[in-house]
């Protein structure tokens, strides 16, 4: 387990305290399942849970994540406040990251600034994945903000809006130096 983080870095790289990445604490899961049940956070992250504002089926999801041991997830928190998380996760061996930020942080650079706090302290593996509805605009400003380039798309069915949309995989790989190579991803299974 990765041990707390009382600073993080902000979108140039500078240390600050009134953001940060730190380790998900039980009084965190209320406020991700108020963020989930958002009708429309739902509609725009699309691949979501069938029913988000089951709490059941909320905490048995949390129970898992926070169980794996290939899961890595930040609580995101601004200014003292509880505003996100941030994890990366294994999908048929290729890691995966994901973020989720309550709507009424919107618009704030949050998810940019979280996002390359924990691709550069918290998990550091290239190639990283990530995926997106191709209608979500403000994620794909996030993950290209971050340096990752779209690399395949696909139709998938988002429980919340009843209908196959596609969804686009974005890849991060390392920097050019590291000899590291870019790999399309064949499927979005």
């Amino acid at each position: 387990m990765r041990g707390e983080r009382r600073n993080t870095l902000d979108g140039a790289g500078h240390m600050t305290r009134d953001f940060l990445l730190r380790d998900v604490e039980s009084d965190d899961l209320p406020i991700f399942f108020e963020f989930n049940a958002d009708p429309e956070a739902c509609r725009m992250a699309a691949f979501t849970a069938k029913d988000p504002t089951d709490r059941e089926a909320f905490a048995a999801h949390w129970t898992r994540i926070l169980a794996d041991a290939t899961v890595i997830i930040k609580t995101i928190v601004r200014d003292g406040q509880v505003v996100g998380s941030v994890l990366s996760y294994e999908e048929e061996d290729r890691p995966e990251v994901s973020y989720w930020i309550g709507r009424e942080h919107w618009g704030q650079g949050i998810a940019t600034r979280a996002l390359t706090a924990f691709l550069a302290e918290e998990n550091t593996v290239r190639p990283m994945l990530a995926r997106v509805a191709k209608d979500n605009l403000g994620s794909i400003r996030v993950l290209e903000k971050c340096g990752f380039k779209v690399t395949d798309g696909c139709m998938g069915f988002a429980n919340v809006r009843g209908e196959e949309i596609e969804e686009l995989v974005y890849e991060l790989v390392a920097d050019a130096g590291d000899g590291m190579q870019s790999r399309s991803c064949a499927d979005c299974g």
